[in-house]
């Protein structure tokens, strides 16, 4: 699978696997099948209530611990900075892991105003070995350019919201021109209504794939890592399988035609948006 590269070397696999409502024992099988069909990629946050499960589901599933990448998030409640330390700890000790590989500050809150407090938490839990890369969800261009200004230190990821209505195409360039990859959380729509439109399924029908293959194969062509949530094993392998599907510029320009100036799925715009 095609790879995404940060500024510092860092890599992630074209597609990853979103745990969203992944929980308990049930959770923990479908991240332990998802890894025996390939994924290794693993997002999960403070907030789903899950890292438990998916911590149990990467040690079931017999796979190397240094080829897999286990994802969190801070959540808004924590950007202090002693309670995100404390906060970090816990994310790790509920996975049951050595460290968790990519952490994540969920949401900037910019009207609470304390997102470079908690970078400074997350810098400081790299340098204590709790976490091995830092990154940032939902931020934009102003809220990383004063990360870097007053710390000096830039994300390897920016996770946020990508999918045909919203295809977000500044970020994506913005995020290039820096060296961040581009995560995008639910890549082909919440209720997946991007599925039903025309020209997804026009290339979906011409290519003999599903939709949600057209468009996860859309993300990867435009270089953004999507993290489908799948329970089902088949859909899970399908879902992977999207990564070696090669779209041509038509295709792609066709999907990302489908944007709308209102396209966020629940009007979370990051500038106003605070999230606890």
């Amino acid at each position: 699978m095609t790879a995404q590269r940060a500024h510092n070397g860092f890599s992630l696999p074209a597609i990853g696997l979103g745990t969203y409502q992944l929980n308990g024992s049930a959770g923990a099988a479908a991240v332990s099948e998802a890894v025996r069909g390939g994924y290794r990629l693993l997002d999960s946050a403070f907030r789903y209530e899950n890292e438990g499960a998916v911590g149990r589901g990467a040690r079931d599933s017999g796979a190397d611990r240094a080829s897999l990448i286990v994802t969190s998030k801070l959540p808004g409640r924590h950007h202090e900075h002693d309670a995100a330390l404390r906060t970090i700890e816990e994310s790790v000790y509920r996975t049951g892991l050595d460290a968790i590989d990519l952490y994540l500050i969920h949401w900037p809150n910019p009207i609470t105003d304390r997102y470079v407090e908690a970078w400074g938490a997350l810098l400081e839990a790299r340098e204590r070995g709790l976490v091995r890369q830092v990154g940032v969800s939902n931020f934009l261009p102003e809220h990383i350019e004063r990360l870097e200004r007053e710390t000096g230190v830039l994300p390897v990821v920016n996770q946020i919201e990508v999918h045909p209505f919203f295809p977000q195409q500044e970020a994506l360039d913005y995020h290039r021109e820096r060296g961040i990859i581009t995560e995008a959380w639910s890549p082909v729509g919440r209720g997946r209504e991007p599925m039903h439109a025309e020209a997804v399924a026009e290339i979906a029908a011409a290519r003999g794939i599903s939709p949600v293959q057209a468009i996860l194969a859309w993300h990867v062509a435009r270089g953004v890592v999507p993290l489908p949530k799948s329970q089902n094993p088949d859909r899970q392998r399908e879902n992977l399988a999207a990564a070696e599907i090669r779209l041509s510029d038509a295709e792609i320009d066709a999907i990302t035609a489908l944007g709308r100036p209102d396209g966020r799925l629940a009007g979370q715009d990051p500038a106003v948006y605070e999230e606890f």
